[in-house]
C-alpha cells in the first residue's frame, strides 16, 4: 500500500508567493529581505491554519539565501532551530537557547529560532527569555508564533515587530482547491469546493483536511450534494428551493421543506444562519455594485441575480430583519423546533396579497 500524504502537507507553501491570503505580509517580508532591514525578533499571530509556521519557515531559508552574493541550493536547515512551546515551555528550555544563541553560525550570515506555540510559554520562561530578546547577538533573529496574541506579555510584545495574519477569505481558498483538485485530476463543481472553504471558517489547513475527507467520500467526484450531506451543510440549490416556497406564501410546503431538513440531521441554528446569508445574497445581487461583494462563483451569482428580480428591496430588507431577530432569539427559547418553524411562517406571510404583514 502506497503512503499517502494528506494535502495540507504535500501543498504546504516553499516560498512566499505560494502562501494563500496573506500578500500583505508576504510583500512586507520580502521588501525586508531586500532592503535588509529585517527586524531581530518578529511575532506572528492569528488563527490558526493561516500560514504562520509556514511563513515562519520561508523567511527562516530565505535569510541565510539572501545574505549570499552568489546564488546557492543550499537551503541552510542546519542554521534553523525549531522549538514547540507547548512542550518546551520551562525555564530550563529557554535558558539553552540563551546559551546557544552565543555560538555564531558556521555556515551562513544567521541562525533562526522559531518559537511555535509561544502562548505557551510560563512566565518564568518569558522572564528568562527578556534579556536575549531584547539584546540579541547580531547573528540571531527569533520569529514567535501564536494563535493567542493577549496571552503573550506585554513585555515581550514591545521587544517584537508584530505581524498580524487574518483569516484566509472563502474566495481564496475556494480558488486554493480549485487549483489542488485540477493538479490531481478530479471531477468537481465549485459549489462543492465552496462549502468546504465556508466550512473551514478561514483556516486553509481546516480546509485542506475537510477536502481530503471529501475525496475519499466521494471517490474523487466532489458534487455539491455529496459534499453537504456529508457535512451536514445546506447548498445554495436547496436554499434557492426554500426561496421559492417562501415567496409564494406557502405554510405547508415551508413546514414541511424543514422537517425533511431535520431528518437529514441540519443544526436549527446553522440553518437561520444560512438563510440569512441566503437573503443577503439576493439583496447583494440586485445591484451590480454590491454583486462583486458576493464570494461565489459566477453560476451561481447568476442564479441569485434571477432569483432576486421579482423581489423589491424593501420585502429584503424586512426579510434580513425578521431573521436577525430569530437568531438573536433562538438561544433563549426552550422549543427550538416551535421557534424556527415559527420564524419560517412568520418568514412566508412578511408579504402576503400584497400586504406587509405586522411581526412582532
Amino acid at each position: 500500500m502506497e503512503s499517502f500524504v494528506v494535502s495540507a502537507l504535500k501543498y504546504r507553501p516553499t516560498t512566499f508567493e505560494e502562501v494563500v491570503g496573506q500578500q500583505s505580509i508576504t510583500q512586507t517580508l520580502k521588501n525586508s529581505l531586500e532592503t535588509e532591514q529585517l527586524a531581530q525578533a518578529l511575532l506572528f499571530c492569528g488563527p490558526r491554519g493561516v500560514g504562520k509556521t509556514s511563513c515562519a519557515r520561508i523567511l527562516a531559508k530565505q535569510i541565510n539565501k539572501s545574505s549570499q552574493k552568489e546564488s546557492t541550493d543550499d537551503d541552510f536547515a542546519f542554521n534553523i532551530f525549531e522549538l514547540d512551546a507547548a512542550s518546551n515551555n520551562s525555564v530550563e528550555d529557554i535558558r539553552k537557547i540563551n546559551e546557544q544563541v552565543r555560538i555564531p553560525p558556521q555556515v551562513g550570515s544567521h541562525k533562526i529560532y522559531i518559537i511555535d506555540e509561544a502562548h505557551m510559554l510560563s512566565n518564568a520562561a518569558f522572564n528568562a527569555f527578556l534579556k536575549t530578546l531584547e539584546e540579541p547577538p547580531k547573528h540571531v533573529i527569533f520569529i514567535l508564533a501564536t494563535t493567542e496574541k493577549n496571552k503573550i506579555i506585554p513585555t515581550v510584545l514591545s521587544r517584537c515587530q508584530v505581524y498580524d495574519f487574518k483569516r484566509i477569505s472563502v474566495n481564496d481558498i475556494q480558488h486554493y482547491l480549485v487549483k489542488i483538485a485540477k493538479d490531481r485530476n478530479l471531477q468537481f463543481e465549485e459549489t462543492a469546493l465552496y462549502l468546504i472553504a465556508q466550512k473551514a471558517e478561514g483556516a486553509l489547513r481546516d480546509a485542506l483536511s475537510i477536502f481530503d475527507r471529501m475525496v475519499s467520500f466521494t471517490q474523487g467526484n466532489l458534487s455539491a450534494k455529496a459534499v453537504a450531506d456529508n457535512l451536514n451543510l445546506l447548498d445554495h440549490q436547496t436554499y434557492n428551493e426554500l426561496g421559492k416556497i417562501i415567496f409564494k406564501n406557502d405554510i405547508p410546503g415551508i413546514l414541511t421543506a424543514y422537517n425533511d431538513l431535520l431528518k437529514r440531521g441540519i443544526d436549527p441554528l446553522q440553518f437561520i444562519k444560512g438563510l440569512g446569508d441566503f437573503f443577503r445574497n439576493l439583496m447583494l445581487a440586485k445591484d451590480p455594485n454590491t454583486l462583486a461583494l458576493m464570494e461565489l462563483g459566477e453560476d451561481v451569482k447568476k442564479n441569485y441575480q434571477e432569483a432576486t428580480e421579482p423581489l423589491t428591496t424593501e420585502y429584503l430588507l424586512d426579510a434580513i430583519a425578521l431573521i436577525n431577530s430569530f437568531e438573536i432569539n433562538y438561544k433563549s427559547v426552550n422549543n427550538k423546533r416551535v421557534h424556527v418553524e415559527l420564524s419560517m411562517m412568520q418568514l412566508a406571510s412578511l408579504n402576503f396579497n400584497g400586504e406587509k404583514k405586522k411581526t412582532t
